[in-house]
């Protein structure tokens, strides 16, 4: 297709700048790889949760990311890089390296020289959460044509919302359909649990009220353990499964029961609660799974003092279970703000706070509510990743040489 001459001249203001002499950040892995590019800041939970989506869904799949957030890969088959230049020799460097089989585009923030290269390279191209805007910047707006030229490079484009499929088919000359798929947001994959222990517990607990306490830190365990004392007031078969934030930390948790006179069973010691059980401890750091689908009601600890961060409460959400959490959640602002918006979490900052709290929502028709505004909370970035996984699954199949 013949390009118009504002994009020729960018090319050629490009090559006369000086390369940044781009150096990847690990040898490129074995296999199919995606690269996901993801330049608009502040969407770091939904990209990470979508790479590890991607990554389950598709055996022996690398994903490269590449973006100006500061991300920590949460396992090795997610790299993160950063993205290259503009210039010819950056660009080369990068794509000589990864050879990408697919490349997903996430929002604008066009680079018109480097999605030509990937194209030109065989690369399949995906937008996904594109917006209105982040398609020109004002150091650009003199090559009004750039953008228009580079969106054809697209195979297939995702758009946020009516008012972003208005601005992009208006900017598109290619015939690419646009499609309304809505905004990426943080989801969750659902945490593994064995399904004879929920069994085995749940004929045991049978009706009784349960809440559950998560990683719960040294300095948090007083609060709880004096919120479930003030909860039992009001209800007093209720049980607490207590799990604190490191193994090790559990004589010190049973200590701290005994001097509060709270009578308790260890899990790990294969202890199931009786009727004059009161705290369960549960110190193992891999079957949140389990006690968030048994418990109606959960606190997310590490989050009550100074210095916390929170635990990621779509894990909790799409388990079913209520939430309750302190002010010190940050690496999880956005999810949280979004499930207390809905009515399915619940902020606490001490110890009466979380015992009122408790001794109210445990009721089933509170909780219920809760849990339900959670799923959809959760369920409300499925769509498009469904149509994601859909596109780069069809995209890595169809690609010459996708199997390795």
């Amino acid at each position: 297709m013949p390009k118009s001459l504002e994009l020729s001249a960018y090319r050629a203001l490009v090559r006369r700048s000086h390369p940044t002499k781009y150096s990847p950040s690990k040898d490129r892995p074995s296999g199919e790889v995606l690269w996901l590019n993801a330049p608009e800041t502040g969407n770091g939970l939904a990209i990470l949760d979508l790479a590890k989506w991607l990554c389950a869904q598709r055996d022996g799949l690398s994903i490269l990311i590449t973006t100006p957030d500061k991300l920590t890969s949460p396992c090795s088959w997610i790299i993160i890089d950063a993205a290259p230049s503009e210039h010819p020799n950056d660009i080369a460097t990068f794509l000589g390296h990864w050879q990408p089989t697919v490349g997903l585009w996430l929002w604008g923030a066009l680079q018109p020289n480097l999605i030509l290269a990937a194209s030109a390279n065989g690369v399949h191209l995906i937008m996904a959460d594109a917006d209105q805007v982040g398609f020109e910047n004002r150091r650009d707006r003199w090559l009004p044509e750039v953008a228009r030229d580079v969106m054809a490079s697209f195979d297939n484009v995702l758009v946020r919302s009516e008012p972003a499929k208005a601005r992009l088919t208006k900017l598109m000359r290619s015939s690419v359909t646009l499609e309304l798929s809505g905004p990426l947001l943080a989801g969750s994959l659902s945490l593994p649990y064995t399904q004879s222990d929920f069994d085995e517990f749940s004929a045991i607990i049978g009706g009784r009220p349960i809440w559950f306490a998560a990683a719960v830190q040294p300095n948090e365990v007083h609060t709880v353990l004096a919120a479930h004392r003030h909860a039992l007031r009001l209800s007093h078969r209720l049980l607490l499964v207590l799990n604190p934030a490191g193994e090790e930390q559990a004589s010190a948790c049973e200590a701290q029961m005994k001097d509060d006179g709270l009578r308790s069973s260890v899990w790990e010691n294969g202890e199931m609660p009786d009727d004059n059980c009161q705290v369960l401890l549960a110190s193992a750091q891999n079957e949140f799974g389990l006690w968030y689908r048994i418990a109606p009601l959960s606190f997310l600890g590490s989050s009550l003092a100074s210095g916390q961060h929170g635990l990621d409460p779509l894990q909790a959400a799409g388990l079913g279970t209520a939430i309750l959490y302190g002010p010190n959640v940050r690496n999880y602002m956005p999810s949280y703000t979004r499930l207390a918006a809905a009515g399915a979490a619940r902020i606490v900052n001490d110890t009466r706070a979380l015992g009122g709290a408790v001794a109210q929502l445990i009721s089933p028709d509170h909780a219920a509510s809760m849990a339900m505004s959670g799923w959809d909370v959760v369920s409300q970035g499925a769509d498009v990743t469904d149509r994601i996984t859909e596109l780069v699954a069809t995209a890595l199949d169809a690609a010459e040489g996708g199997n390795y």
